[in-house]
């Protein structure tokens, strides 16, 4: 018996319907890749699904990306280890594995101002949707500034859910500004409500020890460093700036014997 004629458009409306667009949009590439390869009838179809997978993860990790509110795009092969001796790549290589996210650990990244916090943040950030997490970014001035507005308006708990719902929440550059009272406190809330149920990771230029004057009040200081670090990896970066390292290259300002002793040596 004669097969019937495939309507192409026909095709393509049912594969619409299905939502199976990238089947849809390549299928005569699909399908010559597969002639090539001589692929079987049950290895093709799995090879379709392959190629539809594949553009659906893309626009997942697209859309991921869009929602976390990234301030800028960084990577973990962009970063420069060897400006950084104090820090282990397996380390971090470890950490973009994300166990830590999917067990609802807390990752403190502490260090002076410039040695790469907040790239090492971002990127994690990066991983962590690459592995199915969803995440959230924001600064700390912008988190407090936002729960201190929601509490004056009657929408603290509204607020405090839209910070507890990503898997990671990532809190940017906590102790350049000291908080006041009443913003430690509701930053304790938030820590609170995300304890054991989903993953901070907070840059800081200031060690543990100093966040006492960061929020103002030691208790409140104490109360939350507990639960952060119950379950925690804490990392201390120690090192230049890369800023200033650019700086002395370009000669803005004196370079100083170790920095002309690793251009001699890179």
């Amino acid at each position: 018996m004669k097969a019937a004629a495939v309507d192409p458009d026909a095709l393509a409306c049912m594969l619409t319907r299905l939502k199976l667009t990238a089947i849809r949009d390549q299928l005569d590439s699909l399908l010559d890749t597969a002639t090539r390869r001589k692929l079987t009838l049950l290895d093709t179809v799995q090879f379709l699904c392959e190629a539809e997978v594949a553009r659906k993860d893309e626009r997942r990790i697209q859309m991921a990306n869009s929602i976390a509110k990234f301030p800028f795009v960084r990577t973990l092969d962009g970063f420069e280890f060897a400006a950084q001796p104090s820090l282990d790549p397996k380390l971090i290589r470890e950490l973009a594995t994300c166990r830590w996210v999917g067990n609802g650990d807390a990752l403190l990244l502490l260090g002076p101002p410039g040695v790469g916090k907040s790239h090492l943040a971002v990127a994690l950030g990066r991983e962590a949707i690459q592995h199915g997490y969803s995440t959230l970014f924001t600064s700390a001035t912008a988190l407090v500034t936002a729960l201190t507005k929601a509490h004056h308006a009657g929408r603290l708990e509204e607020r405090l859910v839209h910070y507890a719902k990503p898997k990671l929440l990532i809190v940017d550059e906590l102790g350049y500004l000291p908080l006041e009272a009443n913003a430690a406190h509701l930053f304790f809330q938030l820590v609170s409500r995300r304890y054991e149920r989903g993953s901070m990771l907070v840059t800081s230029n200031r060690a543990v020890s100093e966040w006492g004057t960061v929020f103002g009040d030691s208790v409140v200081a104490t109360a939350i460093l507990d639960r952060l670090l119950h379950h925690s990896h804490v990392i201390t970066i120690r090192g230049d700036s890369y800023r200033l390292r650019e700086k002395r290259r370009s000669g803005l300002v004196p370079q100083r014997s170790n920095d002309k002793e690793l251009e001699r040596l890179s």
